[in-house]
């Protein structure tokens, strides 16, 4: 009758643990892309160059042959058991310089988005 009890012991422990098993396992979270906080998009001015951006922001996600006037940075994150969230920062160049922000990630007291409102 022992032996019996131990092993109704154990193959409710087994089942209780395989039912159970996966919340013990991490899932980590996920960021992809292009990391921006607001005081670096903050730091880009109507005029800066190609150059002087990439300093500021670093190098675009995308950065299209057929589009070299157009700057992509995208970042996505995905937390564990909840949506993933996507951020996009678009900028526009005429003759190499800034002309345009568009996207999640908008300058605060800035030209750029002054001039952007009025078009």
């Amino acid at each position: 009758m022992a032996t019996r009890q131990i092993f109704i012991t154990m193959l409710l422990l087994t089942l209780v643990a395989a039912t159970t098993g996966c919340n013990f396992i991490y899932k980590i979270d996920i960021q992809q892309g292009t990391m921006l906080d607001q005081d670096m998009v903050n730091d880009l001015k109507p005029g800066m160059t190609k150059r002087q951006v990439a300093l500021v922001l670093g190098t675009p996600a995308i950065a299209s042959p057929f589009h070299q006037d157009r700057w992509d940075y995208i970042q996505t994150y995905e937390r564990r058991g909840e949506q993933i969230t996507r951020k996009v920062l678009s900028l526009a160049f005429e003759n190499n310089r800034l002309v345009k922000i568009e996207g999640d990630y908008m300058p605060e007291e800035s030209e750029l988005a002054d001039s952007s409102a009025s078009e």
